[in-house]
């Protein structure tokens, strides 16, 4: 079977995209599920309850180091849903939920272009301001205006055991009124994870007024740093087709 191709900026990438090199900062807020529902309503699925009334969802920063888009940074909000057909509730259930991607401003045109074009992803252009040290900490804004400031600690080693096996994950976009389930491998390495462990403040942006409208900021549930994630993006499916 001959595999799909798009042409990007006057550049082909032949699927599956490939992200060899990245890391990642999230942090996990248990949130109301009435709220984040209005919030992705517009999507046609359904928040993930972790528990009677309350929903997940989860802020992050990508850093892209090597891979078919080029280095690039990624704020994503992803709130967690029930796949189709699904109606799982509770903490066991969580590892089968889905990730419905809500916000994702990036930093370059190139990825920019690719992630809306090839699967759905709400992308935006914004500025990130990143800062190493013993607390990561990063301000994004777009148009001028300020969406968050957030800052991680390090955490604690996770065993390589719980982490080391590669995960499909079901990833949902939503742009120009289609909805799209998307194919999403990983491998992760040097994981951290802790309870709390993330401060967060909210600026002026539209983006910021909505996740203030779901009681952020608010101390997570845990955050958590990868050191290194490998990845694979392949061809968008739409739901309900």
């Amino acid at each position: 079977m001959a595999l799909s191709q798009h042409t990007i900026a006057g550049t082909v990438l032949t699927m599956p995209v490939r992200i060899r090199q990245a890391d990642v900062h999230s942090a996990m807020f248990s949130v109301p599920a009435d709220a984040a529902q209005a919030m992705i309503d517009y999507s046609g699925l359904q928040v993930f309850q972790h528990r009677p009334g309350q929903a997940v969802v989860n802020l992050m920063l990508a850093r892209y180091i090597d891979g078919d888009l080029g280095k690039y940074h990624e704020f994503g909000t992803a709130v967690m849903i029930n796949p189709p057909g699904s109606s799982a509730r509770g903490w066991r259930a969580l590892g089968s939920a889905g990730a419905f991607i809500h916000h994702l401003p990036v930093d370059q045109e190139f990825t920019l272009e690719a992630g809306r074009t090839i699967w759905g992803f709400p992308k935006i252009m914004a500025d990130f301001t990143v800062r190493d040290g013993k607390r990561l900490g990063f301000d994004i804004a777009a148009d001028g205006q300020h969406i968050a400031t957030m800052e991680f600690g390090r955490g604690l080693p996770v065993p390589g055991l719980l982490t080391s096996k590669p995960r499909t994950l079901q990833a949902f976009s939503h742009l120009d009124g289609v909805t799209r389930e998307v194919p999403w491998e990983m491998r992760v390495s040097g994981v951290r994870g802790t309870l709390g462990g993330t401060t967060l403040r909210l600026g002026t942006h539209p983006y910021a007024r909505e996740l203030a409208a779901l009681g952020l900021p608010k101390r997570p549930m845990m955050s958590s740093t990868v050191g290194r994630v490998e990845m694979t993006f392949g061809d968008a499916a739409v739901v309900g087709r």
